[in-house]
């Protein structure tokens, strides 16, 4: 003892230093790990189910020799049932049920005979298994009856020692059998890929030169193909059990009567125990004990031939309680059907009204079930939150032994474990009997059962979370009923050592309870279980236990089933096994449209995807297949399928059709108001958790965002006029939804900026002539079109196209203008005209002589006369008169060549400041601007980073510079052809002035006439601005430095006068009657005539500020 201690303290230090190394990793790396785990994050799971590698001989040793050889007899064969049942879960079940599954719905031409062949292995493995069970069943029956025996030697006294755990392994593995019966017999494929393959064989056989086979060589597979259908493809496996000769070993069992009646007693005390939880959905273990329950009656009457009607009339009559079982995925097991297909003809047990009522019955439960399910589905979800509350609220620490004693601290697993159960039990039978009754499923009834997968899912999952505090609190509790279970036996062992009257039977008794004893004190693994079971039968013959004692100790031993043998976490993992799913999982499709219809139920999905995967397993147990990974890849792509056509792509469209409604608010739309109209929140979709599926994870958000920014680029790309939509369209969809879209990246030229200012450069006389000016708004406007709209251009379209090719196109603008207008000038040729230059020069003499007369006025009448008196000169070809052509000087030199081309080179000016500022707008401080390129430097940075900061510099004293005032590119042109103008040579133009007063008035009367066809049918040669005019008067002037000699005129307060005059001459009353309509209209005329030379006066006013005159 001394010595061991020692030993614990030296652990004890090692375990603490241990531990603290581990602390200061953690605190290392920044991250605290708690007790919650999550299952995409780790790839480690805690197995706690207790194995151990001990031989029966060496667990079994007591004095009583006998009984020891009887324990290691029955225990060795339960072990081995064990094993059997073991094998046919891991090797036979799943590669048979998924037969029918393939990758590919079109098969090529002896693919079916293929897979038969990729099979024959495992259906000639299935064989050998199916004689060893035979073996093995045939074993156990001989060894109780050679117990159970009145005609032979007596091995021991068994006369009241029931051992019913040996019929109860003997009933787990007739439900193997039968299991593998049922999955065969329902498997349509495999039966007709095997008459394919015969037929095959056959042709085969007839011509085995053909196929370069040996005839004698095909005799082995043909005898073993007759032997496999015989056996197995007829689902002939439990029969072949059932008709096996159990006397050929010389000990009687079909004439023994003793073994018959304890063969009954057995059954019916497995019926009392099964029967009061054939109604409780948590136990699903005793509803497959039922099944071997009922293969084992069948196996009775057969040795036997003594139908024990009651005992059938009590498990005819099971099925009120237990309408169907599920043996393993779709295939069900009904006992009206089991007794109908196995017992006998001749014995006259069933009738035909019985199985009438038995299907009427299961219509009539399913019926009610159906009508019950959203009430039932309610209180699981009630029960599952209360138990997750409780789950997490479990105290971390450990317990003493008398916090273990309280149901409400420790037991929270087992509740936890029942609750998976019954969800599974659920789903599984109301899934499958709608297959087996062929009725239609609802759907709020396909609703309510995913809600149990998820739930189920669910509390698997908590368990998982908690695999720390679980695993730990799980050996306590094991410790703690081992403590308990030991505390009964001895008090039983002193009850039996108290009588002192010697007897084989006591002694029996006492070492079945020694045993007991060895067997709990180890690991509570399944061989030790059993031995501890079968030496608790022969240790309570003739009633040693009280009724509530041996009670207790099967209870706890179940417990510690859970617990140790099979490990919490294992069996809450094994029983939320939803595979079930996948042979329903066309109903997948009405669950994601549940989801997408309620999206508060989100965060299901992640259970759901990981019911879905529980069948992946069995699906790489596949035989007939090249690989399995194939049926995996099918069925992958198919869950993906479902999930984009039935969730994902009807998300996108409510939210795309969402961000719609928000952006066109201002039109006629639906009410949407969320007090009146029920409103649907996808924000929990969005929100979830990428779900992780076959080792791929998917995340809604993120689908939905890939949707959006295509669909948001395609779209901009086809109606360029509608990016600030979509762009308004992205940015709800960040605000709304937490959406982190991305930039579209499109060329900055194509976001409705009208012509790009490259293409007006080039073509910038075909631009003056067709394009109108606006001087108010800085904006271009098409003077005709074919088509239905006019185009524009304005100072958003300019600086986007300067965001494009740089501020240096601005240059290379102005210099193309420059030499367009150069090319232009020679035009003012016309005032060499004698008309032109006599008049003008007759008209200003008469005003210098009568200046004074005039108030200093030009005269109106004069320029009127002057603008009249041209049009008796003549008309030209086109029926314009020569005054006219003399308009179209403002129109194509005043107006489309210098006036337009000085308003263009306006607005390319101040789109040059729009984008320079908007460029500029992330510079924190314009006063203040660092200088990267020295900071560098003082850091003594490489330099590649030198040269960047460089250019960084240097863009941004561009940027500043270009953004104050920018360049006046107004002055420049004036400067370059001022002295030009004012040259020496140029003398006919020093009257330019004069001719300004006619070229007005008709300027107004064209004016007024092309806004007078707006309202007109016919729109030809319509318009309803023209500041092209105004601004070629200002910029020649300037020219021409006439400025002074103009004002001198004062023709705008000139025409004033005049219609003030008129207006006031029309307002007398002599006459006023006769001529009233004549005066509305002539006074209408004059006003708007008025209105169109204040307009002029303005334009002409402000263009003048543009040229600092």
């Amino acid at each position: 003892e001394l010595v061991g201690e020692i030993h614990l303290k030296k652990y004890l230090k090692y375990m603490g230093a241990y531990t603290q190394q581990l602390a200061d990793i953690e605190g290392v790396l920044g991250s605290e790990q708690g007790l919650i785990w999550d299952r995409n994050l780790n790839p480690v799971c805690l197995q706690t189910s207790a194995e151990e590698k001990i031989a029966l001989p060496d667990l079994i040793k007591t004095e009583n020799k006998i009984l020891n050889k009887v324990l290691i007899a029955l225990s060795a064969l339960c072990v081995e049932i064990n094993l059997l049942e073991n094998e046919a879960k891991t090797d036979f079940y799943d590669a048979l049920l998924f037969y029918e599954e393939t990758e590919d719905e079109k098969r090529q031409d002896g693919e079916e005979q293929v897979e038969i062949g990729r099979v024959l292995p495992l259906l000639q493995k299935l064989s050998c298994f199916g004689q060893r069970c035979a073996e093995v069943i045939k074993n156990v029956v001989q060894q109780l009856a050679a117990l159970h025996n009145r005609s032979m030697p007596n091995v021991m006294d068994v006369s009241h020692v029931h051992l019913t755990t040996v019929y109860e392994h003997l009933c787990s593995l007739l439900t193997v059998l039968v299991t593998l019966d049922e999955i065969i017999l329902s498997n349509a494929v495999l039966k007709n890929h095997w008459i394919m393959y015969k037929m095959m064989m056959k042709s085969v056989h007839h011509n085995p030169s053909n196929y370069g086979v040996a005839l004698e060589k095909l005799k082995p597979l043909e005898k073993l193909i007759v032997h496999l259908e015989k056996r197995i493809i007829d689902g002939k496996l439990t029969q072949y059990c059932f008709r096996q000769n159990f006397d050929d070993s010389g000990i009687p069992v079909s004439k023994n009567s003793y073994f018959a009646e304890e063969f009954t007693y057995n059954m019916k005390t497995l019926f009392l125990q099964l029967d009061a939880k054939l109604a409780d959905p948590a136990e699903s273990k005793q509803h497959l004990q039922f099944v071997g329950l009922c293969s084992l009656f069948t196996l009775h009457y057969l040795i036997f031939r003594n139908l024990d009607r009651k005992l059938l009339r009590q498990l005819w009559d099971s099925h009120k309680k237990l309408p169907c079982v599920t043996l393993i995925g779709h295939a069900t097991w009904t006992v009206d059907g089991y007794m109908a297909s196995n017992l006998p003809a001749q014995c006259k047990a069933i009738d035909g009204k019985m199985s009438d009522q038995v299907a009427q019955n299961r219509n009539a439960w399913l019926s009610s079930k159906v009508q019950s399910i959203q009430r039932e589905c309610q209180g699981y979800y009630a029960l599952v939150n209360s138990w997750m509350v409780k789950m997490i609220s479990m105290p971390d620490q450990e317990s003493s032994l008398v916090d273990l004693g309280s149901q409400s601290k420790v037991y929270i697993e087992v509740r936890g474990y029942r609750l998976i159960c019954s969800l599974r039990h659920t789903v599984e039978t109301m899934l499958n009997l709608h297959l087996v009754t062929n009725k239609p499923m609802t759907v709020n009834e396909v609703a309510c059962l995913c809600r149990m997968i998820t739930m189920c899912k669910a509390v698997a999952d908590s368990f998982f979370q908690h695999s720390m505090h679980v695993s730990q609190s799980g050996s306590r509790i094991v410790q703690n009923e081992q403590f308990q279970v030991l505390t009964l036996l001895q008090a039983a062992k002193k009850r039996v050592v108290s009588d002192r009257k010697y007897s084989d039977r006591r002694l029996d008794i006492l070492s079945s309870l020694m045993v007991c004893e060895t067997c709990v004190n180890g690991a509570p693994t399944t061989q030790r279980m059993i031995v501890t079971k079968l030496a608790l039968s022969i240790a309570n013959q003739s009633k040693m236990l009280r009724d509530e004692e041996h009670a207790s100790l099967l209870a706890k031993f179940e417990k510690m089933r859970i617990f140790g043998s099979l490990g919490i976490l294992q069996a809450a993992s094994t029983a939320s096994d939803q595979s079930v799913f996948y042979w329903h999982r066309n109903l997948l499709t009405n669950y994601f449209e549940r989801l997408c219809q309620n999206p508060s139920d989100a965060a299901s999905l992640h259970y759901m995807f990981s019911a879905l995967e529980d069948c992946v397993s069995g699906m790489k147990k596949s035989k007939h297949l090249s690989s399995p990974q194939l049926l995996i890849t099918a069925y992958k792509d198919e869950v993906h399928q479902g999930l984009r056509v039935n969730l994902l792509d009807k998300i996108c469209k409510e939210i795309e059709n969402d961000l719609r409604l928000s952006v066109h608010t201002h039109l006629k739309l639906n009410d949407r108001n969320p007090f009146r109209v029920t409103i649907k929140s996808l924000r929990q979709l969005l929100a979830l958790q990428p779900v992780k599926f076959l080792g791929s994870f998917i995340s809604v958000k993120e689908y939905v965002t890939h949707y959006l920014d295509q669909t948001f680029y395609n779209l901009t790309t086809v109606a360029l006029h509608d990016w600030r939509t979509y762009g308004q369209m992205r940015n709800l969809a960040a605000q709304r939804y937490q959406l982190e879209m991305q930039e579209v990246h499109l060329p900055n030229q194509q976001l409705e900026q009208g012509l790009d200012v490259l293409e007006i450069m080039r073509n910038i006389h075909v631009f003056v002539s067709k394009y109108l000016y606006n001087l108010n708004n800085q904006i271009f406007v098409e003077q005709s079109s074919n088509n239905k709209h006019l185009n524009t251009i304005n100072i958003r379209h300019i600086a986007n196209s300067i965001r494009t090719h740089g501020t240096g196109i601005m240059n290379t603008t102005v210099n193309f203008t420059f030499q367009f207008l150069k090319q232009k000038f020679f035009i003012f040729q016309f005032l060499f005209d004698e008309h032109i230059k006599s008049r003008l020069v007759k008209d200003l003499r008469h005003f210098r002589e009568n200046r004074e007369s005039y108030n200093q006025q030009y005269p109106y009448e004069r320029a009127d006369r002057f603008n009249r008196g041209i049009r008796k000169l003549g008309l030209s070809p086109d029926g314009s008169s020569f005054l006219d052509q003399f308009r179209l000087l403002p129109q194509t030199l005043l107006r489309t060549f210098p006036g337009n081309a000085m308003g263009y080179i306006r607005m390319v000016r101040s789109g040059g400041l729009h984008c320079c500022n908007n460029a500029i707008s992330f510079v924190p401080d314009l006063e203040d601007i660092v200088n990267f390129e020295e900071i560098a430097k003082e850091e003594d940075i490489s330099s590649e980073v030198n040269t960047a900061f460089a250019h960084l510099d240097s863009v941004l004293g561009s940027l500043v510079k270009h953004s104050a005032e920018g360049s006046d590119y107004l002055g420049m042109l004036v400067d370059v052809f001022a002295p030009e103008f004012r040259s020496s040579k140029n003398m006919h133009l020093r009257n330019f002035y004069a001719i300004i007063p006619p070229l007005t008035i008709n300027f107004v009367e064209h004016t007024i006439s092309c806004k007078e066809k707006m309202s007109k049918k016919n729109k030809v040669g319509a318009s309803f601005t023209d500041d092209g005019f105004a601004m070629g008067l200002a910029y020649i002037l300037k020219l021409l430095d006439q400025y002074t000699e103009f004002d001198s005129l004062h023709w705008f307060p000139s025409v004033r006068r005049k219609y003030g005059d008129d207006v006031r001459q029309q307002s007398n009353p002599i006459g006023r009657n006769t001529r009233k309509q004549a005066n509305q209209e002539e006074d209408e005329k004059a006003r708007s005539f008025v209105q169109e030379f204040e307009l002029l006066y303005y334009s002409l006013s402000s263009a003048r500020i543009f040229f600092r005159a």
